[in-house]
């Protein structure tokens, strides 16, 4: 059935003739539908990468190297997002906002739909690890150029007395995101044979992540091409800007917009990826019931994010963010001990984590932006976000899982400190730089 545009626009109006307004609401549910595809998306090949892919693909190594390599490939999609990113804002300035977003799209539902169909080692060879390496890369490039910038305009559309509820509605995404892949991956493992899940069992989550990319791509364009949506993210200044006057421009709170949320995402792949590998290869507990586990822990983590909300408009976002930074820096001191010590300490690590997930997490996205100014914020939100995952995110399952192998799992709480680290300094450089510009 076909709607008139006049319809369309006339629905939208409001009655009024003035500046079509969007809600911050309207606004939050599409950063939600954006993030929990993308989490999603992100998860169903996280979970892989821990379980599947190096008996899929790398049966010619033992396990332990087929987990690093399987991890170095997981690792390319992060590599490849800043270039999905600057190549996605050439093609909105020259075309607009909704061709730039189906091409991203239907490029991450090509890749996920290859990787659902890709055959396996004991097939192609060595040809199927690069396809799957090649896979990779574009959902990376994808991933960089689904940016639509609803998260920058539902910041800057928040009451100012409630932007961390507003700032934590998109970060539900990943939480609602791995709920679904893990529950997925859990219920396959425990009801078919491991013949049958290693055949052809895994490659369900893909297909679902494959359906759940086309939904979220017609509803997230819904919102995006409509006048009202034009009209904010145009009056807002949330347009790309050449890459080169934003590095020369705002290049430092680019970094430091990279930097600020490490503490989250190093401990985002610590909970979620790593305790999967490092259980199947080092401890006895049953997969099936540690992915059900975390299933339970994304539950608590909805629950931290929206507790994060309350706290950040209580005590502000940089704050909030700092504290929380501070209490994975002491979590970090037990984290090792919980990990070894057991399938009920396990179990603790794992529950204990996604709270605190949750509530840093919660705050981790746009905490520092606003110094970007109105004209930086589509492109330096994005390029930031882009970094944070790379240098936070990308080699956390890789790095944790040699470092513990190879010299035990202290080193975990130094991966995870060296994060907490890394946020409260960016925080503190962040806020010398607010009240530098503020003088001047």
């Amino acid at each position: 059935m076909s709607v008139h545009p006049q319809a369309m626009a006339s629905a939208h109006d409001h009655g009024a003739k003035g500046d079509p307004h969007v809600a911050p609401g309207e606004i939050a549910v599409g950063v939600v539908i954006g993030r929990a595809s993308e989490n999603f998306d992100f998860f169903v090949y996280g979970i892989a990468s821990a379980l599947v892919f190096p008996r899929v693909f790398f049966p010619f190594v033992d396990d332990l190297t087929g987990a690093l390599y399987s991890f170095a490939i997981f690792a390319l999609a992060f590599v490849m997002r800043p270039l999905g990113t600057a190549l996605s804002m050439q093609v909105q300035r020259r075309w607009n906002r909704g061709t730039k977003l189906t091409a991203a799209l239907f490029l991450l539902g090509t890749a996920t739909a290859g990787i659902a169909f890709l055959p396996g080692y004991a097939t192609l060879g060595g040809a199927a690890i690069v396809l799957l390496a090649l896979f990779r890369m574009l959902q990376g490039m994808a991933m960089g150029g689904s940016w639509d910038g609803l998260p920058s305009l539902l910041a800057l559309n928040a009451p100012k007395q409630r932007r961390g509820w507003y700032a934590m509605l998109g970060q539900l995404g990943a939480p609602v995101g791995f709920i679904v892949a893990a529950s997925l991956f859990a219920y396959l493992i425990g009801n078919l044979s491991e013949k049958d899940f290693f055949d052809w069992g895994w490659r369900y989550p893909f297909f679902a992540a494959f359906a759940i990319n086309v939904v979220a791509l017609f509803a997230r364009l819904r919102l995006v091409m409509t006048r009202e949506y034009e009209h904010e993210l145009h009056q807002r200044e949330l347009e790309p800007v050449p890459l080169r006057e934003l590095v020369e421009v705002k290049g430092r709170h680019v970094v430091i917009g990279a930097f600020a949320p490490l503490a989250s995402y190093a401990l985002f792949h610590i909970v979620t990826i790593f305790p999967l590998s490092w259980v199947l290869l080092f401890e006895e507990q049953p997969i099936a019931g540690l992915l059900w586990v975390q299933v339970l822990g994304g539950f608590i983590a909805i629950g931290g994010v929206l507790a994060s909300g309350l706290i950040a408009d209580r005590f502000g976002r940089v704050p909030t963010l700092g504290g929380l930074a501070l209490a994975i820096a002491m979590f970090s001191g037990f984290a090792p001990t919980l990990l070894g010590g057991g399938e009920l300490a396990q179990d603790a690590f794992i529950l204990l984590g996604f709270l605190l997930l949750g509530l840093s997490y919660g705050q981790s996205s746009g905490a520092v932006t606003r110094n970007l100014g109105s004209r930086y914020r589509y492109t330096g939100a994005a390029l930031s976000t882009d970094f944070a995952w790379l240098i936070g995110a990308a080699f956390a399952p890789l790095v944790a899982l040699w470092v513990c192998a190879r010299f035990g799992l202290a080193f975990l709480g130094v991966y995870l400190l060296s994060g907490a680290i890394s946020t409260v300094v960016a925080l503190v450089l962040h806020q010398r730089m607010k009240r530098a510009e503020a003088r001047d």
